[in-house]
C-alpha cells in the first residue's frame, strides 16, 4: 500500500518534472535554430574585411617595410591602416605567415569560443540566484548573444575583441573578487594588445583596487616595452604619430562610430566639432558613469558600466566594440519586473544595431531630422541610457524568479 501511495504521488511529479525538461530542451533547440537560421540569412557581409588588413599589413611589415605605413583602399573611410600597437603586431606575427584561410579559421573559433565562455560565466550566477537550471540559461542566451549586431560585425570582419573581452571578464569577475596575486594582469595584458580596455584600470582605480590596478599598469607597461624592444622603430612611429593620426582609424562622422565623438560629428560634419566641446562631454560623462560603476555591488553591473563608458568616451566605437550590452541585459534580467523591458528593448537594439539594416551611405551628411539623429545614433544613445539607469545597487530582496517553462 506504501507502495502504492508513493507511486501515485510521484507519478504525475515525475511525468511533470520530464514535461519541463522536454519543455526546456525544445525551447534551446527553437532559440538555437533560429538564431542558426538568422545568420545564416545575414550571410557573411564584411568577408573578414579587418581580419585580411591584418594579415596584409603583417606580411608588408615582414617583407622589411614600416608597419605604419601599410594602408589599402576603402570606398567609406578613404585609406585604411593597421592601428594596434606594436605589441598586438608582434603577437600576431604568426599569422602573417599563415595561410588566409587557416587564420580566419582559428580567428572565427576562437571568436566563438570565447563568446561561449563569457556568457557562461556571466549566466551561471544569475541562474543559480533564480533557480534555473544552468544549462537552460546558458542554452538560451548564448544563441542569443550571437545575434547581436556586435557579434555578427566582430565575426564577419574578422575582429580579436572577444579575445579581450576573457582576459578582462576573467580578471574582474574571478581574479580580483578572490585576491588573486595575478589580479590586473588580464586587464593590463588586453590593454597593451588595444588600448581601449585601459578604461578598466581606471575602474580599479575608482574601485580602490589599488594592488590590481598596479597589477595592470605594470603588465600593460612591461608588454608595451616588450614591443619597443622587439620593434623599436615602429613603436616610435605608432606611439608619435600614428596614434594621433584619427584619420588612420576611420571618420569620426561615419555612422559606424557610434561614440560621443561620432553623434557630434554627425551634426555638424562636414565642418568639425569642437574637440574642447567633446573633451568636456566626454569627462562629464566618464566623471558619472565611473562614479556609478564604482557604487556596483554586482561586479558584472560594474564591468558593464565602466564598459560602456570606455565605449562612450573613445573618439572611435565602432559596433564590433559594443560587446558591454551583454552584461548589462544580464543585469537587466537579472533584476525582472520592470527591467525586463528594458532588457528586451536593450535586445531589439542591439540586434537591429545602425549599420546592419540600413545603408546610411558613404557621404559626409549631417544628421538633420529627428528621425536620421535617432537612427545613426541608437547605440551611443542607449549606452548613455544604460550608464545612467542600469541598477548598479544591492538588490533589495532575493529574486525568487520562476522558470516560465515550469509552469
Amino acid at each position: 500500500m506504501r507502495a502504492e501511495r508513493s507511486e501515485v504521488r510521484g507519478g504525475p511529479r515525475a511525468s511533470g518534472e520530464a514535461a519541463t525538461v522536454n519543455l526546456r530542451i525544445a525551447a534551446v533547440a527553437a532559440v538555437t535554430v533560429g538564431i542558426a537560421l538568422f545568420g545564416w540569412w545575414y550571410g557573411n557581409r564584411h568577408d573578414f574585411f579587418d581580419l585580411k588588413i591584418y594579415v596584409s599589413a603583417l606580411r608588408w611589415w615582414q617583407d622589411g617595410h614600416p608597419l605604419y605605413e601599410y594602408s589599402q583602399p576603402d570606398r567609406v573611410q578613404g585609406r585604411l591602416f593597421f592601428t594596434y600597437p606594436p605589441f598586438a603586431a608582434v603577437l600576431l606575427w604568426p599569422f602573417g605567415y599563415l595561410p588566409v584561410g587557416a587564420t580566419i579559421a582559428i580567428f572565427t573559433i576562437g571568436t566563438v569560443v570565447a563568446l561561449a565562455v563569457t556568457t557562461w560565466w556571466l549566466v551561471t550566477p544569475v541562474a543559480d540566484r533564480h533557480g534555473w537550471p544552468r544549462w537552460f540559461a546558458a542554452g538560451i542566451a548564448v544563441p542569443l548573444v550571437f545575434a547581436l549586431e556586435s557579434t555578427r560585425e566582430t565575426i564577419t570582419l574578422g575582429q580579436l575583441n572577444p579575445l579581450l573581452i576573457v582576459l578582462i571578464v576573467a580578471d574582474l569577475l574571478f581574479l580580483v573578487p578572490g585576491g588573486s596575486r595575478f589580479a590586473g594582469a588580464g586587464i593590463g595584458l588586453a590593454t597593451a594588445v588595444k588600448l581601449i580596455p585601459g578604461i578598466f584600470i581606471v575602474y580599479l582605480l575608482v574601485t580602490r583596487r589599488w594592488r590590481a590596478a598596479v597589477t595592470a599598469s605594470a603588465v600593460a607597461a612591461g608588454a608595451t616595452l616588450l614591443g619597443a624592444a622587439i620593434a623599436p622603430r615602429d613603436s616610435w612611429d605608432f606611439w608619435t604619430r600614428a596614434l594621433w593620426a584619427t584619420d588612420h582609424v576611420g571618420r569620426t562622422d561615419y555612422t559606424g562610430n557610434q561614440s560621443l565623438l561620432g553623434l557630434l560629428s554627425r551634426l555638424v560634419v562636414p565642418a568639425d566639432p569642437s574637440r574642447l566641446g567633446w573633451l568636456i562631454l566626454a569627462l562629464a560623462v566618464g566623471v558619472a558613469g565611473m562614479w556609478r560603476a564604482a557604487r556596483a555591488t554586482d561586479p558584472v553591473a560594474g564591468l558593464a558600466v565602466a564598459g560602456l563608458v570606455g565605449a562612450l568616451v573613445s573618439p572611435i566605437t565602432w559596433p564590433h566594440h559594443l560587446y558591454w550590452f551583454v552584461p548589462a541585459i544580464l543585469v537587466l534580467v537579472d533584476r525582472g519586473g520592470r527591467w525586463n523591458w528594458l532588457a528586451l528593448a536593450t535586445f531589439g537594439v542591439s540586434v537591429l544595431g545602425v549599420v546592419s539594416f540600413i545603408h546610411w551611405g558613404a557621404a559626409p551628411v549631417p544628421t538633420d531630422t529627428p528621425a536620421e539623429f535617432l537612427g545613426r545614433n541608437a547605440l551611443v544613445l542607449l549606452c548613455l541610457l544604460l550608464v545612467a539607469v542600469l541598477p548598479v545597487g544591492a538588490r533589495s530582496a532575493p529574486p525568487g524568479g520562476r522558470d516560465p517553462l515550469a509552469s
